[in-house]
């Protein structure tokens, strides 16, 4: 967490959050009300931290890695819309009397944590596309993969693979090696910066055999990209430009 996030959460009266997370800020978070719902139940926790929030209470919502990626920050605001809550940024004045200060604090997502763990494997263009099909069609999540993959963009699989969707993963590892060689380099990272961290590199042709799950986040390299000893990296181009040695 950044010093913000420990900031906010000290100054916050009530803690929302998936139980798991809760769990993991509970040395920062005695004492405080807790509102933790269990997975799935996102849209009940949102809802609750907003009325609770609107009842004058100050509310932290807790979400892992960053809140704006793939995470609460974005169903906190469908909902304040739907309920046409007044909003306003931190330092833009007081709300309407009905309404609130919003503040979406930046947090460290998996892309980050897993790739400074991997070395870095993002110093060029990447994008990140997550396989779980439950709020996105499995149309929508391929034609993404089609497109990244044929664009050779760094390619960061968030939500890989869980006991229901176990075959998502061997598909982008299909549509990936239509358009990029067997060897290129594949960083696996699971519960980065957590117990039980592990940092793997498998060439592209084996990531099908690769113990990966909800935890784990894949680098799926380009073409320019190298497994260096136990690093991976994606070069920017100095090298073709400037004489390195």
């Amino acid at each position: 967490m950044s010093l913000r996030c420990v900031d906010v959460i000290g100054d916050s009266d009530v803690i929302a959050g998936y139980t798991v997370y809760v769990d993991l800020i509970e040395t920062y978070i005695a004492g405080k009300e807790v509102i933790a719902t269990t997975m799935m139940k996102e849209v009940d926790r949102v809802k609750a931290a907003v009325d609770t929030a609107l009842s004058g209470k100050k509310v932290a919502l807790v979400s892992s890695g960053d809140p704006g990626i793939y995470a609460m920050a974005g169903l906190a605001f469908e909902i304040l819309k739907e309920k046409g809550v007044s909003a306003v940024r931190p330092g833009k004045g007081e709300p309407k009397e009905d309404g609130l200060t919003v503040e979406v604090v930046p947090g460290i997502p998996a892309l980050s944590s897993g790739g400074s763990l991997l070395g870095a494997p993002l110093t060029h263009d990447f994008c990140c596309v997550s396989l779980s099909d439950l709020l996105t069609p499995w149309e929508m999540i391929e034609k993404r993969l089609e497109a990244a993959a044929s664009a050779d963009f760094v390619m960061v699989i968030f939500n890989p693979k869980s006991k229901k969707r176990n075959w998502q993963l061997n598909k982008a590892q299909e549509i990936a090696l239509k358009h990029r060689s067997g060897d290129t380099p594949v960083g696996i990272v699971k519960s980065a910066m957590r117990d039980g961290q592990e940092v793997t590199l498998v060439p592209l042709k084996d990531l099908h055999e690769a113990d990966v799950d909800m935890l784990t986040t894949v680098f799926i390299g380009n073409s320019a990209s190298e497994g260096y000893l136990d690093f991976m990296f994606t070069p920017r181009g100095y090298g073709k430009k400037y004489d390195l040695t």
